[in-house]
């Protein structure tokens, strides 16, 4: 049996010092077994047992491709790579995020991820990876990884070869036969954070299916899992500079335990203008960045969907749909505050330590529930006083606690009446639906009926966009704010499914009702 030794010099696009790549490639023997065998830097001879190797200059391409006329098998991508030198070695991914990195007054702080749907803290506690909010803190070390080398690889069983646990690499399976594998190398000047429904050690930030609480009253979910989640185990990536200012990158698509990502034959995936490869993950990782200043002037972008690569495309006509988007190249890959992630199953709001510096920290929150008690409102029709239950009261409902008519906004303490049958056209007697049988009551001030709900304070202060007083609550689920946050978030439509989009709480994720989505407060203060 004979075996084919390809030896490669591999040139990057600026021409900088070469770099071998040596390819053990099968030649078909009659009577006899392929054998394959791959080692980088060392002689071909030592992955090889039997017969002596015959050596051929016969490059790997893709059958069929354009690429038959001229590529190498291997691209070398970055020109900062020396195989010869040892790498850096990488830190975990669950590596803790605590104490000062060397050289640092204070800890860096790249920015937050805050889970929608989630009232400050998930229904059975934050928990280790698991957890409402994550910081992403500058590590100790560099993690981070960029693109080195890319192969043309021909032969399945080399592929797996290439797969080098001790390396981070995307593999794009083409066919059964032909495989792009690109290999990364360490990153000294990026920090690399993984999130995904996968509780390995690998991911930074575990996040599950957010259910909408609109039969609850608090937190949105219970932060366990979904029987049919429709997040990635490895959903996406985020790669942050370690140096000012700071960028921090979203890419689709995690590394898992052998660090590698793997793009089957049904996955969307195409070779760019450049030569090189691109992908998208099944269900996609979208994005929207803010049209303005996500504080100051809050509007929402366009929903964008981020390749593997970090491109950023418009959106498939459905979520896993096998075509692309069209690809948008004056947008980038780039977070900034306010930006959304969505990974089919959960939305995540970035911001920045900037942005989260005009929020209300929850000390500020505590103080704007006890200025509202203290100013004693009262119920206009039993004249009790009404009182903000505390801000870690979940699910139960306090005696005091402040109701809300939301199509007119009148603030009541609870009552168990205002249910009044009204006559319908054509009804038999006269007599119409009533608006107990559909859940809402009538307004003893105004007399418009809708759903009488009872008021919760938004408690995760990095949702606000201002600290100003909480004057306006979501409809229909009666979570407290401040009047420009209702009016933001009101205006943000949100992914649903595989195509549909609707405007949401971001404390709790129910859907929003009613023309603008939220209402004004109307509070009687005391008689006295």
């Amino acid at each position: 049996m004979g075996v084919t030794v390809v030896t490669t010099d591999c040139l990057n696009r600026d021409s900088s010092p070469r770099k071998e790549t040596n390819v053990l490639l099968p030649i078909s023997t009659t009577g006899g077994e392929h054998q394959t065998g791959l080692k980088t830097g060392a002689s071909p001879a030592a992955n090889i047992s039997g017969s002596a190797p015959v050596f051929s200059p016969v490059g790997m391409v893709l059958e069929g491709s354009t690429e038959a006329l001229c590529p190498p098998s291997s691209l070398e991508l970055r020109p900062s790579c020396n195989k010869s030198q040892p790498s850096t070695p990488l830190g975990p991914g669950c590596q803790p995020q605590e104490g000062l990195c060397p050289g640092d007054q204070e800890p860096v702080v790249y920015g937050e991820l805050i889970v929608l749907g989630y009232n400050g803290s998930l229904a059975n506690g934050d928990k280790g990876r698991r957890r409402s909010r994550l910081a992403l803190h500058k590590r100790p070390k560099a993690n981070g990884v960029k693109p080195d080398v890319i192969h043309n690889i021909s032969t399945p069983l080399v592929s797996k070869a290439l797969s080098n646990k001790s390396q981070h690499s995307i593999s794009y399976t083409l066919s059964r036969s032909h495989s792009v594998i690109v290999e990364y190398t360490h990153d000294s000047n990026t920090d690399m954070f993984q999130i995904g429904r996968s509780t390995e050690s690998m991911i930074d930030f575990v996040v599950t299916d957010t259910s909408p609480s609109g039969q609850g009253h608090g937190a949105g979910g219970d932060g366990g899992q979904s029987a049919q989640s429709t997040i990635s185990r490895y959903a996406c990536r985020i790669l942050c500079d370690r140096g000012p200012p700071y960028t921090a990158r979203i890419y689709a698509a995690g590394f898992d335990s052998s660090k590698n990502i793997f793009l089957g034959e049904r996955a969307a995936k195409w070779r760019t203008s450049d030569g090189l490869m691109d992908g998208l993950t099944t269900n996609g990782v979208l994005v929207m960045h803010p049209a303005g200043e996500f504080v100051s002037e809050p509007a929402p972008g366009l929903w964008r969907e981020i390749s593997v690569c970090g491109n950023v495309y418009a959106l498939r006509e459905t979520r896993s749909a096998q075509q692309r988007g069209k690809l948008v190249e004056n947008e980038s890959n780039a977070l900034q505050d306010g930006s959304l992630i969505d990974l089919c199953g959960a939305t995540l709001l970035w911001r920045t330590p900037a942005g989260l510096r005009r929020t209300p920290t929850l000390k500020q929150l505590e103080s704007l529930r006890q200025e509202l008690n203290a100013a004693r409102p009262q119920c206009p029709v039993g004249f009790n006083t009404l009182a903000f239950p505390s801000l870690a009261q979940r699910e139960i409902v306090d005696k005091k606690q402040p109701w809300v008519y939301v199509n007119c906004g009148h603030v009541h303490g609870y009552h168990n009446w205002g249910f009044r049958r009204e006559k319908g056209p054509g009804a038999p007697g006269g007599m119409g639906t009533s608006p107990a049988a559909t859940g809402e009551r009538e307004c003893p001030m105004c007399r418009r009926v809708g759903p009488y709900v009872p008021l919760w304070l938004g408690c995760e202060g990095g949702l606000y966009l201002d600290a100003g007083p909480p004057t306006h609550a979501f409809c229909p689920c009666g979570h407290v704010c401040s009047e420009k946050t209702v009016k933001g978030w009101s205006q943000i439509p949100l992914p649903h499914g595989t195509h549909a989009f609707h405007a949401a709480c971001p404390f709790c994720g129910t859907w929003l009702t009613g023309e603008q989505g939220h209402v004004k407060l109307i509070f009687q203060g005391p008689l006295d």
